[in-house]
């Protein structure tokens, strides 16, 4: 309720505040400091604004309330003068024709020959005010202290903060903007009070004299001008003609209505404080949820890393097996290769002594087994003896790709419930109900909404695949199932499948997109509502190989169709799997063989391009073609923008599709290669490559886009 007591000028509670017209109070000092003088002719020297003055205005202001004034009705523009805000003017001069500009609504009205007397006086603003000042009284204690709050001395009308002493010092000292606050004392009754106390016998306050008629007291009320009168009021003849009643009974019928239109406020406010709890409760709740997810996530997270721990082991037990073996066959062929020299050798040396001897009748008598038994030695290392039976690879292979492209697509799969009428739902099923039980038999009605199966629900790469199934209770019969995906922007759906699959994969979507899914099925009796929708998400980079389907024939594909050559000596095309339409899209290319210093191109092409010669040479292609030293950009056998630098074994090319700026660009070896190549690109572009059987090279998808740009 403080800021319902407080003028709008000051900033202080209100002291004999007075009521305009406009039914907006004003302290009495205040509104002598916010009249503006309205002279009839020019505005004499004295009294024009200086551009050094604390009461300097704008010339068009002053404009505007001299011409407003006359109709009593005018604007008011508040300025940084006075603490709320407001203008405050110097006292008026006689002689002048003056007005009072109302700083709440800016609504002004002239003053008369009474001047501010002519405004009646709000007592009853000035009862509550010294109510709440006697009730605010009491002995308060020091609002900023952080421990035993100590009595406050002072209080700031302007800030509503009680202070002890030390705290006042501190936190808000009698200088710079805080110098023009009042610090008053919080006990100090209002002078209302202090008459109160000095006449504790008086009962009830003073009646309300009128303003135009000082001895008499208000006791009718005019209906027409909405304003307590006196009996000299309608005497008058001023009030003669209007509608008046008794002021008691205006006083309790308007009490009436006051608290009737109160009794709506509190309901409202009733309401406001039960939803606010509600809110609380809430918070409490999310907080709550939030946890419970979060551990649920990582118990489900955890559990992935247990399944992978268990399956790395048994991994490591396979190649563990794998290497003892090939250890194994290896010492076992150590051993028996070095028996089989140790006796090679020794019979060797033993030939060699007997060739040294001189006696022809002792070497002929044993020369002829000696030859069968080098001879024999001789057979025994045959050709297989002296290679190895192992070779130091593994033959284990273990392709991870499709894993961690599975992991990083993990997400969650976010549901939408279509809005729905329960009503009319329920009404349907009470009318068909009685409708059954009238005829004694089952209707037949259409398909309801398919369930979508979020467990089975899933992307990969830029394909989705959808399951659903019909819950009905009994079966009903379902011709066929429409299945509905928007543009992945929120756009509007389109059918995508048709038919009486229950699954359906979804091919050549956008990257990095989110795609809402609904479907619906249908009958000989009509068709049935949608499911709730489902948010599936593409991958967020583009993971792809080059298309067998759509190589030349003389193109050569292994690796999984990661790594292409070619077995002839032209050029010749091979496409990407992968097709795109917007997004910004980056892959490499290894140079795994390079010889003879061909010119490989790397680029973009529209699935029609010419598959037999280089890429770009046709409009249908967009490429940079590269040797060993400098490299051309080219697009309909047009050749561009020259650089220096090329490529050699185990360099990296870098192609760039940024079709948010529908631009090209091309890296070698991580730097950008020349400006960008192409613009004003537009359509659905595959990435490209044409080589001959000088090269070989090897993709590489999925990677993040490059920070190093050049304008």
């Amino acid at each position: 309720m403080d800021e319902e007591l407080k003028c709008p000028v000051c900033g202080s509670l209100f002291k004999e505040p007075i009521l305009l017209p406009c039914s907006h109070n004003v302290c009495s000092a205040c509104a002598r400091n916010i009249i503006v003088q309205t002279p009839e002719g020019e505005t004499p020297p004295h009294s024009r604004a200086s551009g050094n003055s604390d009461y300097d205005y704008l010339d068009m202001d002053k404009m505007s309330m001299y011409s407003e004034t006359d109709s009593g009705y005018g604007s008011y523009t508040p300025c940084l003068k006075s603490p709320n805000g407001v203008r405050v003017f110097p006292p008026t001069l006689g002689n002048r024709h003056c007005s009072i500009t109302c700083p709440l609504c800016h609504r002004s009205v002239s003053l008369d020959e009474r001047g501010l007397r002519g405004f009646p006086r709000n007592r009853l603003l000035e009862a509550i005010v010294a109510r709440y000042q006697q009730n605010r009284a009491a002995a308060v204690k020091c609002q900023l202290c952080d421990r035993n709050p100590v009595d406050a001395t002072v209080m700031c009308e302007q800030c509503d903060v009680f202070y002890c002493t030390p705290c006042q010092q501190r936190c808000h000292p009698s200088r710079g903007p805080l110098a023009k606050h009042r610090l008053v004392p919080p006990t100090q009754p209002p002078p209302a009070a202090q008459q109160q106390q000095q006449q504790p016998n008086a009962t009830a306050r003073k009646p309300t004299t009128c303003a135009e008629h000082e001895a008499e007291n208000y006791n009718m009320y005019c209906i027409n001008c909405k304003l307590p009168v006196c009996y000299h009021c309608l005497e008058d003849g001023k009030h003669g003609k209007h509608d008046v009643k008794p002021i008691a009974t205006m006083w309790k019928t308007h009490k009436g209505q006051l608290s009737q239109a109160l009794n709506g406020v509190s309901d409202k406010a009733k309401d406001a404080k039960e939803f606010l709890v509600q809110l609380k409760n809430m918070l409490q709740q999310i907080q709550e949820s939030g946890v419970e997810f979060e551990a649920c996530l990582v118990a489900q997270c955890d559990s992935l890393i247990e399944a992978l721990t268990r399956q790395k082991a048994k991994l490591l037990t396979k190649v563990t097996k794998e290497r003892e073996y090939k250890l194994k066959v290896v010492r076992d062929q150590i051993t028996h290769c070095t028996m089989r020299l140790r006796q090679t050798t020794g019979m060797m040396e033993y030939c060699l002594e007997v060739i040294k001897e001189n006696d022809p009748s002792g070497f002929l008598l044993i020369s002829d087994p000696l030859i069968k038994r080098v001879q024999s030695s001789q057979d025994q290392w045959v050709k297989g003896a002296l290679e190895p039976k192992v070779g130091p690879e593994f033959d284990l292979t273990l392709n991870t790709d499709p894993l961690l492209q599975t992991i990083l697509q993990l997400d969650f799969a976010q549901t939408k419930d279509v809005q729905e009428t329960p009503t009319l739902m329920k009404q349907m099923h009470a009318g068909g109900q009685k409708e059954a039980e009238s005829t004694g038999a089952q209707t037949p009605t259409a398909p309801p909404a398919p369930l979508l199966q979020l467990e089975k629900c899933c992307t990969r790469n830029n394909s989705a695949t959808l399951a659903w199934r019909i819950t009905a209770v009994p079966p009903v019969q379902v011709d066929a199932y429409v299945l509905e995906l928007d543009d992945g922007n929120g756009g509007q759906y389109r059918e995508v499948y048709v038919g009486k699959e229950t699954v359906c994969t979804v091919d050549g979507l956008h990257f990095n997109s989110s795609y809402n899914a609904r479907v619906k099925a249908y009958n000989s009796v009509g068709v049935g509502p949608y499911s709730k929708t489902v948010v599936l998400k593409t991958s967020d980079v583009a993971w792809f190989a080059f298309d067998p389907t759509s190589a030349h024939r003389d193109i050569v594909l292994t690796n999984d169709n990661q790594t292409v050559s070619c077995n002839s000596y032209d050029d010749r095309v091979v496409l990407g799997t992968a097709a795109f339409s917007k997004g910004v899209h980056y892959w490499e290319l290894n140079i795994d063989r390079y010889d003879n210093h061909p010119d490989p191109a790397f680029g973009v092409a529209r699935i029609s391009t010419i598959k037999d010669m280089m890429l770009g040479k046709d409009d249908k292609a967009w490429a940079m073609y590269v040797d060993n030293n400098r490299s051309w950009f080219m697009h309909n056998n047009s050749h561009t923008n020259r650089a220096e630098g090329g490529i050699t074994k185990g360099s990296t090319v870098g192609i760039l599709l940024d079709l948010n700026k529908r631009s090209l660009t091309f890296f070698i070896n991580k730097e950008q290669h020349g400006p960008v190549a192409f613009e004003n690109l537009d359509g659905v572009f595959m990435p490209a490559v044409s080589l001959n059987r000088n090269v070989q090279v090897t993709l590489t998808t999925g990677l993040e886009i490059p920070k190093n740009m050049k304008q």
